[in-house]
């Protein structure tokens, strides 16, 4: 049965405008896809919640009920898009034992962010209230975690030491996303599969040469 057929449509209300009674979880889904859309179009300062509600279809009450303010609604939806993106970093390094095809994954992982979420990616990265020290923690959290996942595979591969590792990470990570912006401001000149290929072919060449022993030099 589709919406139309049912009397609902994809905000949550009924054919009548009576608000259609939703899981809580579902509802706050609802309520953080708005306010993506809202934030991204309009940038964190001139949102209201006035334009989130009516972007979900429902009314401002509703709307508190789940987020008691606008910053409290902006952090969550940082906590679950930096949360996510932390995730399918440590599921490329757990994905393969290849240290080649998890480099490659963590590549993917930075492109995909910047071209198939792109909206997730400009409420990231090019927030408005990106000096806000709530935001630049949950940011720079997303960094450490993504870093901290891949030191793990620079040690148990290389033996060298934790604080090396962790530069090691810093710097894959760095390369990725930095590249991953320039492709897609560049206007996506290159597929993304062959620009994938060319950062993974010259972060590998790099930490390839590191020795799989104890030993560090």
């Amino acid at each position: 049965m589709t919406a139309a057929t049912s009397g609902a449509n994809p905000t949550g209300s009924t054919a009548t405008g009576r608000p259609t009674r939703l899981p809580r979880s579902a509802r706050r889904k609802q309520l953080l896809a708005a306010a993506q859309d809202v934030f991204v179009a309009q940038g964190y300062h001139s949102a209201a919640m006035d334009d989130i509600a009516e972007r979900a279809g429902v009314s401002k009450p509703v709307l508190y009920q789940h987020f008691p303010g606008k910053l409290e609604l902006y952090l969550a939806l940082l906590d679950t898009h930096c949360d996510a993106f932390a995730e399918r970093i440590r599921s490329a390094m757990a994905a393969t034992t290849d240290n080649k095809e998890r480099v490659r994954g963590a590549m993917q992982a930075y492109f995909d962010f910047v071209s198939h979420e792109s909206e997730a990616y400009r409420l990231v990265f090019e927030s408005d209230l990106r000096n806000d020290p709530a935001v630049a923690e949950r940011v720079d959290r997303m960094e450490r975690l993504s870093v901290e996942a891949i030191t793990e595979t620079i040690m148990s591969d290389t033996g060298v030491s934790r604080a090396r590792a962790e530069v090691l990470a810093a710097g894959l990570c760095g390369a990725a996303q930095v590249s991953a912006r320039w492709w897609l401001a560049g206007g996506r000149v290159i597929a993304q599969d062959e620009a994938e290929q060319l950062i993974t072919t010259l972060s590998w060449r790099g930490i390839s040469s590191f020795p799989l022993s104890g030993t560090e030099h």
